[in-house]
């Protein structure tokens, strides 16, 4: 991928970088790179999806419109996957206020940073917007029913789940609907960052510049300042945050004069447990099935954080109070003492992830790092979608799976599958690795695929009882297997 740049790099500048290095990366399958020249070093940036690429440049355009510090976009490929980007350097926020978390007493110059980012904060939600085609973000355009429900549900089948704690889904539903309910009646006609947070703020010379923004989406203010000033490992006091919370609000009050800042704030702490709960659900996915230790790192910190603020809006939500302390006993000792490597899942808990996806739109990544797996080309099988009947159909839905089964050669096709997968699975549980991942690929990702993926994820699950987390790419569905599925 690196090659990508170089030659992105020698279009822009006409000349080759002097070198190319790799940085780490975070919570998502984007690759950077930094490309050092004689006179300037600038950042490749390699994504997966060329709309979410395209979300990110045409919002950083919007941003430099607007006068909001972010990373110039300096060049972008013809296939939209690569673009380039002035380089901020290495310290984000959260880097440099490593001292004041660790003491919880945060230094003047720290305290000065936040400001500034609060401040800034009313200014992208609400001049970004008279510059940006909402229609263009990635992966949706608006903060709506759907999208609460995908990251409370990313809360309970990634995170809850996890834990082994039992729990009545029809009371924690309950819950989640009314939460949804809450959230939904705010005020939504703004730009929503979605994932502001300290380690996506830069520092260049003493100044925040803003970055990791192409998620971002039409929405209520209140969340992106519960997602900033509640970071689970940030550690901003209270008092701090309550201070931030009234520069905040005096800052979007001069942009929304009729702002009510009294509703305003009793909202809050609504969409502090949303971003709690949602927050989990992430650090569950990257820490319990891809073992990646700063997120689990995480975890104790993100509970205080519910804890917190259920003794705040508890009342509203008294079954989530109930779950929230069984977490909080089983995670963390009554002393807070840090518990999570002996009460959560076992490193070599092996996970099978399961796609179905069209060639036509490029190969699925692995995100758990470690590369490798299987990717099955089911075009040699007979095509139901040749034949007008199923064209509207998919590989759920009965009649197709008549066909194919009727048929035979899927059957004859996932045979030969199931005794190479299973092999796998068997030395994978053998020798404690941790993940799989197993590939059906057609034209189209909408029949033969999505039959295949479907058989295969379930037939693991029930043999084996490994967890498999089956992903229909091109039909937008991701979810874990549970005990129904079998």
């Amino acid at each position: 991928m690196s090659d990508k740049t170089r030659k992105l790099y020698f279009d822009k500048f006409g000349v080759e970088p002097l070198s190319v290095v790799r940085l780490s990366g975070a919570g998502s399958n984007r690759v950077y790179y930094r490309l050092n020249g004689a006179t300037e070093s600038v950042i490749g940036v390699v994504g997966t999806s060329v709309e979410e690429n395209r979300a990110f440049v045409a919002l950083a355009r919007a941003f430099k419109d607007s006068g909001i510090a972010v990373p110039e976009v300096l060049a972008v490929s013809d296939d939209g996957l690569c673009y380039l980007q002035a380089d901020l350097g290495d310290v984000t926020l959260y880097d440099s206020m490593r001292s004041s978390r660790e003491s919880g007493c945060f230094s003047d110059a720290d305290v000065d940073v936040l400001c500034k980012v609060m401040s800034e904060l009313p200014r992208i939600q609400y001049e970004v917007k008279r510059h940006f085609d909402f229609s263009l973000c990635y992966p949706v355009s608006a903060f709506d029913e759907r999208t609460v429900m995908w990251d409370l549900n990313y809360f309970k089948y990634c995170f809850l789940k996890g834990t082994k704690i039992e729990f009545s889904e029809p009371l924690l539903e309950d819950e989640f609907d009314r939460l949804t309910a809450l959230i939904l009646a705010q005020p939504a006609d703004s730009f929503l960052y979605r994932d502001c947070q300290s380690r996506n703020v830069m520092i260049k010379d003493g100044q925040p510049f803003f970055i990791d923004f192409q998620g971002g989406r039409r929405g209520p203010t209140q969340y992106d300042v519960a997602s900033f000033l509640w970071q689970a490992k940030a550690n901003i006091p209270a008092a701090l945050r309550e201070e931030l919370v009234e520069l905040y609000l005096n800052e979007l009050q001069s942009l929304l004069p009729s702002l009510d800042r009294q509703a305003w704030k009793e909202a809050l702490p609504h969409f502090v447990l949303f971003r709690t709960l949602q927050v989990l659900g992430a650090y569950g996915y990257r820490g319990f099935f891809e073992r990646k230790q700063h997120f689990i790192q995480s975890i104790p910190n993100a509970l205080r954080n519910l804890r917190e603020v259920l003794e705040c809006v508890g009342n509203d939500y008294p079954y989530l109070c109930t779950v929230a302390a069984q977490l909080v006993s089983t995670i963390l000792s009554d002393t807070t003492t840090d518990k999570t490597s002996q009460n959560l899942p076992t490193p070599n808990a092996l996970q099978v992830t399961v796609y179905s996806f069209s060639f036509k739109k490029g190969l699925p990544v692995d995100e758990s790092g470690n590369g490798g797996g299987y990717i099955f080309d089911c075009r040699s099988t007979h095509n139901p979608g040749k034949y007008e009947q199923y064209k509207q159909l998919t590989g759920l839905d009965q009649p197709v799976i008549d066909f194919l089964e009727q048929d035979g050669e899927i059957t004859t096709f996932l045979q030969s599958v199931d005794k190479l997968v299973d092999h796998h699975v068997e030395r994978f549980l053998e020798r404690g690795f941790n993940h799989l991942q197993v590939c059906f690929g057609c034209t189209g990702g909408q029949h033969r695929s999505v039959y295949s993926a479907e058989y295969t994820a379930k037939r693991l699950h029930a043999k084996y009882g490994v967890r498999v987390h089956l992903i229909h790419r091109e039909r937008g569905i991701d979810r874990i297997l549970s005990q129904t599925d079998n």
